[in-house]
């Protein structure tokens, strides 16, 4: 069992697959909570959506990519790159959305170009992004 766990976590897919879970369940938890502290709805989702996002990052530079490189040029680089590509996918979506919702159910089209972006995230995130090697 424990070779079995330790060949999982050895796998940067997986890693990235499991925080980007483990945030999206976070972001659940701070968005409720948010609500019951009686917050309106777009203030809740602004809170959530910014935790998340940072706690995204910030995981997966260090977990899923194992990137340890704290310098501030460092550091601020990689955050542009992650918060353009976090406007990228927004503006992917929403013209996914506006492009097909004639056709199919908005929360089909939504998966799809979640699936989408997660697949080219990874690969942005191992090769650009997080690449100690650049």
């Amino acid at each position: 069992m424990k070779s079995l766990l330790s060949a999982i976590y050895s796998d940067s897919r997986v890693r990235y697959l499991a925080i980007g879970g483990g945030t999206f369940l976070v972001e659940l938890a701070v968005l409720f909570a948010a609500q019951a502290a009686g917050a309106p709805g777009t203030l809740a989702v602004a809170i959530s959506f910014i935790i998340g996002t940072a706690l995204s990052f910030l995981l997966q530079k260090i977990i899923a990519f194992k990137d340890r490189r704290f310098q501030k040029k460092v550091v601020f680089s990689q955050a542009l790159l992650y918060a353009a590509l976090v406007v990228f996918n927004f503006a992917f979506t929403v013209l996914a959305v506006w492009l097909l919702e004639q056709y199919f159910p908005v929360a089909l089209i939504r998966t799809v170009a979640l699936a989408t972006t997660v697949i080219w995230n990874y690969y942005l995130y191992k090769t650009r992004i997080f690449n100690k090697n650049i």
